[in-house]
């Protein structure tokens, strides 16, 4: 009798998971402005300059991306730890414990960091170089709160299959509505659980998204995109999906509903260049480059702030503080190719080290949350 030969990875969902954490990276480094002000530095961001700008964050802003593949993943590593007889609150507490010691850890040096300079140099505005360089864990604080909750996802899931989605989505549409009719301004905080947890819900319905026949794929996309251009331009929500300095509110802090149009339309763009990015990651170049992001992935994002607080801090030594460039000018565009270089370089490091520490149990998570019961299209 011949092994059973184990599900293929699906190489596909590796590329997008790890594909959203580069692009927050690249993002921050890139397109991050930091003017000195009295009180310390003030991060702002050139689309506030820049007329149309924000049309590509409907691209550029992945979060809904990554929390649709998360929720594949989860479910996917939840049916093997159950087929192995792992109990559902040992499952999650692995997975939080693997996710918050390395978030926890570069808090807590932060965190010290800024109290040695406060209290021996006694610069008050340290306290905001803390704040910068820790604030894009947010979103790990969201998805550690998901993955505690996912026994509560999984029953819904399992006990009410789509509905589930209909509820989290009529549900958040709910809170914009007291948030922004009724000027409940606080309730727009509930969409933090109810927007990301809608995302991360629908990763559980992956599988069944990708042996739709195409045409499902390009209309999740007209629909997400049609839905995009009627609430954008009803005037009631902004048009960037990230935050802009003088935008009345943002769509991200909290999320809105848009967001969930958001998620339909990159559902559907990714199903759409699926077939052609399949046959691309299938060759072997493509395929030793996919392997060694998703390797690195996760440590770049938790370290890439640090990495850019220390090209900062070196390019401010060296060449004094040179002043932000506001509003950002052609030659500001032009060097943004060379904008992460710095920060790369000074971030490297700290990776290679954490990668080095890699042990063999942690390359098989790795595995697991990685892997896929393979993909195709009707």
């Amino acid at each position: 009798m011949s092994p059973v030969k184990p599900p293929e990875r699906d190489k596909y969902v590796d590329w997008l998971r790890a594909l959203s954490l580069i692009v927050v990276v690249v993002w921050h480094w890139a397109f991050t402005i930091l003017e000195w002000r009295p009180h310390g530095p003030e991060p702002t961001s050139p689309l506030g300059f820049t007329s149309g700008l924000w049309i590509l964050t409907w691209l550029l802003q992945v979060l809904p991306l990554f929390f649709y593949v998360g929720g594949h993943v989860h479910l996917l590593s939840w049916n093997r730890a159950r087929a192995r007889g792992v109990g559902i609150g040992a499952f999650v507490l692995r997975r939080i414990r693997a996710l918050a010691l390395p978030a926890l850890f570069l808090s807590g040096v932060w965190i010290a960091i800024g109290a040695v300079v406060t209290l021996t140099f006694q610069i008050d505005w340290m306290w905001r170089v803390v704040l910068l360089v820790l604030s894009p864990l947010w979103f790990l604080g969201v998805y550690l709160v998901l993955i505690a909750l996912l026994p509560v996802a999984l029953w819904l899931h399992h006990r009410f299959d789509v509905l589930a989605l209909i509820w989290l989505g009529g549900a958040a549409l709910v809170v914009d509505v007291i948030r922004f009719r009724y000027g409940v301004e606080w309730a727009g905080w509930l969409n933090m659980l109810l927007v990301w947890g809608l995302a991360h819900q629908a990763g559980f319905f992956y599988e069944r998204i990708v042996v739709l026949p195409r045409r499902y794929d390009v209309a999740v996309l007209w629909t997400g995109l049609f839905a995009l251009f009627g609430l954008v331009y009803s005037g009631i929500y902004p048009g960037s999906m990230v935050g802009v300095p003088g935008d009345k509110w943002s769509n991200m802090a909290p999320p809105t509903f848009v967001i969930v149009a958001l998620l339909l339309f990159q559902i559907g763009l990714v199903e759409v260049l699926r077939p052609a990015m399949e046959r691309v990651l299938e060759k072997p170049g493509w395929r030793r480059l996919n392997d060694f992001i998703n390797r690195y992935a996760l440590p770049l994002f938790l370290f890439h702030t640090t990495g850019m607080a220390i090209s900062l801090g070196v390019s401010w030594w060296v060449f004094g503080n040179l002043g932000a460039r506001i509003p950002p000018d052609v030659i500001w565009w032009l060097e943004r190719p060379v904008a992460v270089i710095g920060p790369l370089i000074c971030t490297l490091p700290v990776i290679y080290l954490f990668g080095r520490r890699r042990t063999p149990v942690s390359q098989r998570q790795d595995k697991e949350v990685g892997g896929s019961l393979g993909s195709g299209h009707g």
